[in-house]
């Protein structure tokens, strides 16, 4: 089992998977890594029989909650990272005992936990030498099945202790794009999450992450899957302003290239250079030419229909 280690100033590895600054928002529960909860069967199934089935064809990361302490050794045997329930928080001999194992650790927020004693945990975990830490908001659940996220709360918790945070989706991936912008490293989805619900996590990961997260990627394969969830964020970007660049041509007295207004162009050119420096206005003014068009034909095409 391969030993994870602290990669930087938020920055975690499990397994394979890095968890924090200058890496993709990763999907716990999705394709990036998997998770398992003994906590569902109270002690009574083995351990090593539980997460043995859960490794079982899967070569990924791998995470597990323990019910107790007693389903340590299993965990040590068999899983590259601990989840420390919201419910398990404050149970200090459970922390101090998952922190032993050696592998990185996972701190959901108690319900009722406040920031300082969130991070408390964390740094009891570093106390006992494993410093390999990510915090995850867990927020609580509705009465309707939903979740309420605290993100600002979460956001805090990275300022405030510079470790990579997690947001607690559950079966909500509805949740993904607001976690992502207010700067969840990752999401942590339902030990039993759809794959329609990880395949919304892994889209508002790639696409809105793109637009909030730098990146540094260290190889040309990492900078070639960036720019792959760039250009997720820009095809998106472009279908929603050809959209809205039609209705304004529906609403126009002259539509069509016959209505452009060109002074609006230069204007829109010189504010967007202002956002690239490094493009400038010689270099953005044909790119946004061509998205104009492109706008205008479909608006045109629409109109024949």
């Amino acid at each position: 089992m391969s030993q994870a280690t602290q990669l930087g100033r938020r920055a975690v590895r499990i397994g394979t998977l890095s968890i924090g600054d200058g890496t993709p928002v990763a999907v716990i529960g999705g394709d990036d890594a998997r998770w398992v909860s003994l906590r569902g069967h109270h002690g009574r199934s083995s351990a090593d029989e539980v997460i043995g089935k859960a490794r079982a064809g899967w070569p990924g990361p791998l995470l597990v909650e323990p019910f107790s302490a007693a389903d340590l050794g299993a965990v040590a045997g068999h899983a590259d990272g601990v989840v420390i329930g919201a419910a398990w928080m404050q149970d200090f001999r459970l922390v101090q005992a998952v922190a032993r194992v050696g592998l990185p650790v996972v701190v959901q927020r108690g319900q009722a936990a406040t920031l300082e004693e969130w991070l408390a945990i964390a740094d009891y975990c570093a106390a006992e030498g494993n410093d390999q830490v990510v915090l995850c908001e867990s927020g609580s659940r509705t009465h309707l099945g939903g979740t309420t996220l605290d993100l600002a709360l979460m956001r805090a918790a990275a300022e405030r202790s510079g470790r990579p945070v997690l947001a607690d989706l559950g079966d909500d991936p509805a949740l993904a794009p607001a976690a992502v912008a207010a700067g969840a490293d990752g999401l942590l989805l339902s030990c039993g999450a759809t794959s329609e619900v990880a395949e919304a996590a892994h889209e508002a990961a790639s696409v809105v992450g793109a637009l909030v997260r730098p990146e540094a990627p260290g190889s040309v394969s990492a900078a070639r899957a960036a720019i792959d969830r760039v250009d997720a964020a820009l095809a998106t970007l472009l279908e929603r302003r050809i959209a809205l660049a039609g209705t304004v041509q529906r609403l126009k007295p002259v539509g069509g290239f016959r209505g452009r207004d060109m002074d609006r162009e230069r204007r829109l050119v010189a504010a967007m250079a202002r956002r690239a420096p490094s493009l400038g206005e010689a270099r953005l003014a044909p790119v946004m030419n061509a998205v104009i068009e492109a706008g205008l034909r479909v608006a045109e095409e629409d109109s024949r229909r």
